[in-house]
């Protein structure tokens, strides 16, 4: 070919960068996406990624994706990408917008997720004005589940829960999600769109990349729906399937917008940055002065588990760890987990303390444990690596209990703080051998986090001797483990 006959080809119609060069399946699986033949995801993917191409935020795109088949969107887009819970993208989009602002958040959700479990999130957020773009691809029906019904599902259409149709009276009339938002006063852009032709896909390319473009704006929260295919759960061909969005899906979710107002919009305001004085922050008065603390290296990333039973103080014990950690300006994360009955049921709570960032809340490998009783014990005994500390509410460990490769205290916590004078300080004699022991955080920190959190002066007076008194058996000879029987 010569080199005229070259110049009068151009490409029309390539790779958007937003996407990755290569797509990673299972070898067996190089030749083909996560969707089926037909699939709507891959033509808005595309629409999405040339959105992004075009206004050149693919650097501060960041795309989450809940549970659905709109959860493969992490193996496509090479953008920052979040994967949420089912149905809480947009309480992750919305997290997400306000901590990094000068990102652009794009929540991805499918109709079972959204509308679905998810209607509480995508309502409070629209509700909001959060400055986020959704793209809301309903296909009316769960695919990735089996095919049951969803709110989206029209009346009369089959699914592996419906197998003689939806019904007004059984299941209720089809959700229109965009209608609903629509009556809301802080959405500035809500527009419903299809696939159903080459026509229908050029105005939802539009209305797409005008989502995104609204966000990066600063004009507040739009959303796109977009109905889809779904020829495999609906037993169609893909030709079929976009003669359905088109022929039958419209007569009960009408194309068109639904909320625009974006030319009266005015732009939000950037979130100021956070004041240099952390004190400012955590509403600390003056006297509780943050001390600047140097942690060891060997407690910059200090993991503990507390657990025992409801009533014993044990998220109250984890919390003021925590807010220690933040009052020494480290980074710290505390995570409650509690049955229904609280008290009197199990409880226990993760606490991560750490000078560098905290990649999970989780803690599965305690550098200390703080058992209460002996259930949680047995429980979490096994978890703490080689080294670890376990301080435990008893005189003696368990017979069981026999591993020689970890430092214990036992010690009858809660009748050495009922002779102290109440047995509800035993969680605070814990929290002070448990400080003692790791130097996570200086004591003028754990001095400021118990002021701002106990408000009379009797309890702080008693937990101040009781945090004394754990620093003191701490400070006694650590014997070889005893154990009972």
């Amino acid at each position: 070919m010569s080199d005229d006959l070259e110049m009068q080809y151009e490409v029309a119609r390539s790779r958007p960068e937003a996407f990755y060069e290569r797509f990673d399946r299972k070898d067996e699986l190089q030749h083909q996406t996560h969707y089926c033949p037909g699939c709507g995801h891959g033509i808005i993917h595309k629409m999405v990624a040339q959105a992004i191409d075009e206004l050149g935020i693919q650097n501060r795109t960041i795309l989450i994706s809940p549970v659905g088949c709109s959860v493969f969107a992490y193996y496509y887009f090479d953008v920052g990408n979040v994967q949420a819970a089912h149905g809480r993208a947009p309480a992750v989009a919305t997290a997400v917008k306000r901590s990094r602002s000068q990102s652009i958040v794009i929540s991805y959700q499918g109709d079972g997720d959204l509308s679905a479990i998810g209607s509480a999130e995508i309502l409070h957020a629209a509700n909001r004005g959060e400055n986020i773009s959704v793209i809301f691809v309903n296909n009316a029906i769960y695919s990735m589940t089996g095919g049951q019904v969803a709110p989206t599902t029209l009346l009369g259409q089959r699914s592996t829960t419906t197998p003689e149709g939806r019904s007004a009276e059984r299941e209720g009339y089809p959700l229109r999600v965009s209608e609903l938002l629509g009556a809301l006063e802080a959405p500035v852009y809500i527009e419903r769109v299809g696939i159903g032709d080459n026509k229908q896909i050029a105005q939802a390319y539009r209305a797409v990349r005008k989502a995104i473009e609204n966000q990066v704006r600063g004009l507040g929260f739009s959303l796109v729906e977009i109905l889809s295919t779904c020829p495999t759960i609906w037993k169609m061909s893909p030709v079929e399937s976009q003669r359905w969005v088109h022929d039958v899906m419209e007569k009960t979710f009408p194309l068109g917008l639904i909320r625009e107002r974006t030319k009266d919009a005015q732009p939000h305001e950037t979130p100021a940055p956070a004041p240099a004085d952390l004190r400012k922050v955590l509403g600390i008065a003056d006297q509780a002065r943050i001390v600047p603390h140097q942690v060891a290296k060997s407690a910059t990333n200090l993991q503990v588990r507390v657990a025992g039973f409801g009533g014993q103080g044990v998220l109250l014990l984890g919390e003021i760890l925590a807010e220690a950690g933040l009052n020494a300006g480290l980074e710290v994360s505390w995570l409650p987990s509690y049955g229904p009955e609280m008290r009197s049921g199990t409880s226990n709570c993760h606490v991560r303390i750490s000078s560098e960032p905290i990649d999970s809340p989780l803690v599965t490998r305690p550098d200390v444990l703080v058992a209460m009783n002996e259930p949680s014990l047995h429980k979490f005994y096994e978890s703490v690596p080689p080294g670890g500390w376990v301080l435990y509410n008893r005189d003696a460990m368990p017979g069981e209990c026999k591993r020689t490769d970890l430092n214990v205290l036992a010690r009858p916590f809660t009748q050495i703080a009922k002779d102290l004078g109440d047995a509800r300080t035993g969680n605070m004699i814990m929290l002070g051998a448990l400080i003692e022991c790791t130097g996570a955080v200086p004591w003028q920190s754990v001095d400021a986090a118990l002021r701002q959190m106990i408000k009379s002066e009797k309890w702080l007076e008693l937990d101040r001797r009781a945090l004394a008194r754990g620093r003191e058996l701490m400070r006694e000879p650590v014997e070889e483990a005893v154990h009972e029987g």
